[in-house]
């Protein structure tokens, strides 16, 4: 398998110290149950977090510039523990002439650091990554006016730092702030989400710990669904499930998704205001010291 000589390879049997984490065996065996949600929820309706299941991670320590100083634009999130920084580079000239295109194309890298997760990820892409890029690529491709930049590609660049859960919907925001930073022309921005099912009962935004995963989970009404939304339009750009739902349960959880996505629409717009506002302040400035 080949590696990057550029780094210093860590051992590859490295893993997290909250492994060695005791656990009591009564949760264990609860966690290998088909009843999921005692362990998540509990008799009270509250999460581990303290959040009703309604309720999303705060959006917080949202920055747009100066975070990748080489990028022509960029953005990092914090959504809870999940911390993502995007980097966005072009317009550039496409150089081979096979991937030659009256439209402009968009090249999506997603990668977790390799200290990120619970299990230490190598330092090339693996499988769930370049699944990630494909699924981050189609939802921006929906977003941005490709027809602008002809015979040019964008290049977008997505490193998770720290994964809590829900990494691709806070990549779709994440990127869509990084690409209007740099001023790259767009429809709508694409604002992401995940809700996760139990029977009756759906959680907003789900930590890792509340995430569907394939080797628990088999039966029905128990699933995971995550959407890229975009607000203005009120177009579905991503919509990616997982697990096994009813169709009215999927309506349900698609109507808590978007609601949430408008209720976020103001706070990222704010942040793109200031941004505005505090490059016109800096050009005028540059203006009168000239």
């Amino acid at each position: 398998m080949p590696v990057d000589s550029r780094r210093l390879q860590g051992p590859e049997n490295s893993f997290s110290y909250k492994l060695l984490e005791k656990k009591n065996d009564n949760e264990e065996e609860a966690a290998l149950s088909a009843d999921l949600q005692k362990i998540l929820i509990g008799t009270n309706k509250v999460r581990k977090d303290k959040r009703i299941p309604s309720d999303a991670r705060p959006l917080c320590n949202v920055t747009i510039t100066g975070i990748v100083s080489q990028a022509k634009g960029s953005a990092y999130i914090e959504q809870g523990n999940t911390k993502l920084v995007c980097g966005v580079y072009g317009p550039r000239e496409v150089q081979k002439k096979s991937d030659f295109s009256l439209n402009g194309q968009l090249f999506c890298e997603f990668k977790f650091a390799p200290f990120s997760c619970q299990k230490r990820r190598g330092h090339q892409q693996d499988n769930e990554e370049l699944v990630l890029s494909g699924l981050l690529r189609e939802a921006l491709e929906a977003a941005v006016c490709l027809h602008q930049f002809p015979k040019a590609q964008v290049e977008v660049n997505v490193m998770v730092i720290e994964n809590d859960g829900s990494p691709l919907a806070a990549a779709l925001t994440c990127a869509s702030l990084a690409l209007a930073s740099a001023s790259i022309p767009m429809y709508d921005l694409v604002i992401g989400t995940s809700v996760r099912q139990l029977p009756k009962l759906l959680l907003l935004d789900p930590t890792k710990d509340e995430e569907w995963e394939p080797e628990l989970n088999h039966d029905e009404d128990n699933s995971n669904l995550t959407i890229g939304f975009m607000p203005s339009t009120h177009q579905i750009a991503a919509y990616v499930h997982e697990g096994v739902s009813k169709t009215e349960d999927l309506e349900q959880m698609l109507k808590l998704a978007t609601e949430y996505c408008l209720k976020v629409q103001p706070v990222v717009q704010l942040c793109l205001k200031e941004v505005v506002e505090k490059t016109l302040s800096n050009e005028s400035e540059n203006k009168v010291d000239e």
